[in-house]
């Protein structure tokens, strides 16, 4: 079976792509920083039949990220890492003339240093795979200059950035950078809590990412909701 890493795993577009995989056969190591919510998230999918190895950590700590390429390996193997793990570096979001400077450092921490951290840990398994793909969940605030999102939008930009050259460097990969679009989240509740417009859940942008390893279009920037006009 192939085996997939996915951070941020225990609630929201985390969790949903988790349970698509499970659903679809993949293993799956799971990370989140909450250990009573992750532990439900992997009984949760466990009940599709397939392996799930829960590990409750911060993506910005070397030995948890170890620790996760360790359980993949324990399952036989890497083929997909996913890094959906964020922080917004402000909650609420702010102005960059309020934009705390440690909170920056935080964002930067989990969007960036992580995943290239966790990159180059799983790299050997990955490369081993035959069909080895990075996702990097981007954002459109990556590309767009929205107000308040001028710290978090950095980050994923950094991001972008980062698994465009993994893909010149890792050529037998493939490295997407994924924009999920709007969506119902706890993530934009905490950078937007005044903002009550309904948005689509994260199940339903799920199928462009599911395209994405069904084609294995070449390494890039994706967009989830032109993905899924396509289809």
């Amino acid at each position: 079976m192939p085996v997939a890493i996915i951070t941020g795993a225990s609630k929201g577009l985390g969790r949903a792509l988790g349970a698509a995989l499970a659903e679809r056969g993949w293993d799956l190591v799971l990370d989140a920083r909450t250990a009573r919510v992750l532990d439900e998230t992997a009984g949760a999918l466990s009940a599709y039949g397939t392996r799930v190895a829960a590990l409750p950590g911060d993506v910005t700590d070397a030995g948890h990220r170890a620790d996760l390429v360790a359980a993949a390996r324990e399952l036989g193997g890497l083929d997909l890492l996913v890094h959906n793990a964020s922080a917004l570096g402000a909650e609420p979001l702010v102005r960059l003339e309020g934009q705390d400077l440690e909170g920056l450092r935080r964002a930067l921490e989990v969007n960036v240093v992580a995943a290239l951290g966790l990159v180059k840990e799983a790299l050997p398994l990955l490369r081993a795979s035959g069909a080895g793909t990075v996702v990097a969940v981007s954002s459109d605030a990556a590309a767009e200059a929205y107000e308040t999102w001028g710290g978090y939008g950095a980050s994923k930009a950094a991001l972008d950035h980062l698994a465009a050259v993994l893909a010149v460097e890792e050529p037998g990969l493939r490295v997407w950078a994924v924009d999920p679009g709007d969506m119902d989240t706890d993530l934009y509740a905490a950078a937007v809590p005044v903002d009550d417009a309904p948005r689509p859940a994260p199940e339903s942008v799920v199928p462009a990412f599911l395209g994405l390893l069904d084609e294995r279009p070449a390494s890039g920037r994706y967009s989830a909701p032109s993905l899924l006009e396509r289809r």
